[in-house]
């Protein structure tokens, strides 16, 4: 509807200068984009614009005299019942009854696809989101990338775009080793070895269960003495931090398990490690709703040469250098704060030239945009990767990167730890099991991905009215409730006859109803192209809270036929809203609460 609008309006704008009424110079001049709103003020119309008030100056007169212009020069629509300026220059637009109406039985018949946007060719678009290293199990943290992703994800689908979800699996970088090395220590230790367990080790119960499965397939093969393992190894870090240094020392102990297991030992440890922790993250992420199209693996970039391809290209455009031994990327030449290492002295790759070679990846799968969507502590990555993007040769806003702020999880207002490696934290599995998926999924995206967000698991459990989630789908829960009080009084729903009286539906609460219904694909495309899920989310909160003023207001089974059966015809199309809302969201619709 807004889009009839702005047309009608481009239409009335166009006249005025063809008449001379208006320089020509208005049409050309960026403050011409029509914008439409929802009228603040129900009384005065439906939908509103300040295109007066934008164009004004420009033209040359007071916005109330140029709205009026506008409104006289605006034709006439089947759809529009009053349109008329207001001061100080607002143009304001009532629809006819007549298009409320027809919306009841347009939502009836577009069942599950209404809101949905069908373009003639879908535009191809990439969202990576969570890709937590499989160094630990996902924890609350995690969850709300997961949700934040996912809802982003159905929302996009929704607004017409070809989605590709994806998950990039780090697999391939130190941290793994770490993991690989810390399960390694615990093998050892059920093997009956005392060892010192270093600082950057990972220390959750999950590296035991790890090495209990490598110990139960290969029993004491991979074992080796303590004296063997920590002889001559650089200091540890002391745990005041006081002496030793933690990164020497785990980096020459992951040296020292390579060549006592061998890089075929190394590998099966490593291996078990990985996939273990894949495997839990898949199940855990499923069981939470969330699915991905590609599961892409970092190491994988390495085997094809598609890290050394990626840095050849930078080279011969000459945005590559050598310094200290080690070669660089000319990232400040693109706006970045630094320039980036791509190769240590070492001859080693570094993360970021597995990110040069994924982000050429995305694009040359015709991924535009290509959205990251990372934790907030990535702000760093935005310069970095849209500077590589333009090294090499694209264009910088085919990427685009989004953060997602931390979420806090409080109980009985002490916070809760969330470190993967030092294994004090909360599992994803754990709050999903505590709070259940519904309350979860929708706690996490109900703020701004921007905003900072604290879960309180006591208020998320509470099942009253207070808990959004609740209050939301116990408004689809009593739609349900009526159609079994009239199955149980012996009377049907004639669909039918309710969409030949849907005209009976002129009270306040039933006009509400239906603007709500009205808003809901232009939420949908507004939540997508900003990226904000929450919009969504508030939007339906407000269609619950319109819905149970209704009932409480109104009683809907009266014994008037026509009237009865309008009114539940409106009850379902309310009910098909908040269904498609709750499973773009990944929260179910209860019929019983």
């Amino acid at each position: 509807m807004k889009e009839v609008i702005q047309e009608l309006l481009g239409q009335a704008l166009h006249q005025l200068v063809k008449k001379d009424y208006l320089p020509g110079k208005v049409t050309d001049h960026p403050a011409a984009d029509i914008e439409i709103t929802n009228c603040p003020d129900p009384a005065k119309g439906d939908y509103a614009s300040n295109i007066a008030l934008k164009l004004a100056k420009i033209a040359g007169m007071p916005p109330m005299q140029l709205a009026e212009m506008l409104v006289e020069h605006t034709s006439r629509s089947r759809h529009i019942a009053e349109i008329r300026a207001d001061s100080p220059g607002f143009i304001n637009v009532k629809l006819a009854d007549n298009c409320l109406f027809k919306l009841v039985v347009d939502v009836l018949e577009a069942g599950d696809r209404y809101g949905h946007k069908q373009p003639e060719q879908r535009q191809r678009i990439c969202v990576e989101f969570v890709s937590a290293n499989p160094t630990g199990p996902l924890h609350v943290g995690h969850g709300r990338g997961a949700a934040y992703g996912a809802t982003l994800s159905a929302l996009l689908d929704a607004a017409g775009y070809d989605v590709h979800r994806e998950y990039y699996v780090n697999d391939h970088g130190r941290q793994m080793d770490i993991l690989a090395v810390s399960v390694w220590l615990r093998y050892l230790e059920l093997c009956g070895e005392q060892v010192s367990f270093p600082v950057s080790g990972y220390r959750g119960d999950y590296v035991y269960d790890i090495a209990r499965l490598i110990r139960n397939e290969h029993g004491d093969h991979l074992r080796h003495n303590r004296f063997e393992v920590s002889d001559q190894l650089p200091a540890d870090a002391s745990e005041d931090g006081s002496s030793g240094d933690k990164e020497k020392h785990i980096d020459a102990l992951i040296r020292r398990a390579r060549a006592l297991l061998g890089e075929d030992g190394f590998r099966i440890v490593f291996k078990s490690a990985l996939q273990a922790m894949l495997d839990n993250i898949r199940t855990d992420l499923a069981e939470f709703g969330v699915e991905f199209d590609e599961w892409f693996e970092e190491h994988k970039l390495d085997q094809s040469g598609a890290i050394d391809d990626a840095i050849q290209r930078l080279r011969d455009a000459g945005h590559i250098y050598e310094q200290d031994g080690a070669q660089w990327f000319r990232a400040t030449e693109f706006g970045d704060t630094q320039d980036r290492v791509v190769i240590r002295d070492n001859g080693r790759k570094t993360y970021f030239a597995s990110d040069i070679a994924y982000l050429e990846s995305k694009l040359k799968r015709g991924f535009k945009p290509a959205i990251y969507s990372f934790g907030a502590d990535h702000h760093g990555y935005i310069p970095r990767l849209k500077a590589v993007a333009q090294g090499l040769g694209h264009d910088p806003d085919d990427i685009e990167i989004l953060l997602v702020q931390f979420a806090n999880l409080f109980r009985g207002g002490e916070r809760l730890s969330m470190s993967t490696r030092s294994g004090e934290f909360t599992e994803l599995r754990q709050l999903r099991e505590e709070v259940g998926n519904d309350v979860a999924r929708y706690y996490y995206i109900m703020r701004s991905h921007n905003q900072h967000m604290d879960f309180d698991l006591e208020l998320a459990k509470e099942n009253d009215l207070d808990n959004p989630i609740y209050y939301i789908q116990y408004a689809h829960a009593r739609i349900a409730s009526l159609f079994r009080k009239l199955e149980a009084e012996g009377v049907r729903y004639n669909q039918a006859i309710g969409i030949a009286s849907i005209k009976l539906l002129t009270n306040d609460y039933e006009q509400q109803l239906i603007r709500g219904l009205l808003e809901y694909p232009e939420i949908i495309q507004s939540a997508a192209e900003k990226r904000s899920p929450h919009i969504l989310a508030h939007f339906t909160h407000e269609l619950a809270r319109k819905l149970h003023s209704y009932y409480n207001a109104e009683r809907i089974l009266v014994d008037d036929e026509n009237l009865r059966n309008a009114r539940m015809a409106l009850l379902t199309a309310t009910a098909q809203v908040l269904r498609n809302a709750l499973r773009i969201m990944g929260c179910s619709a209860p019929e019983q609460m």
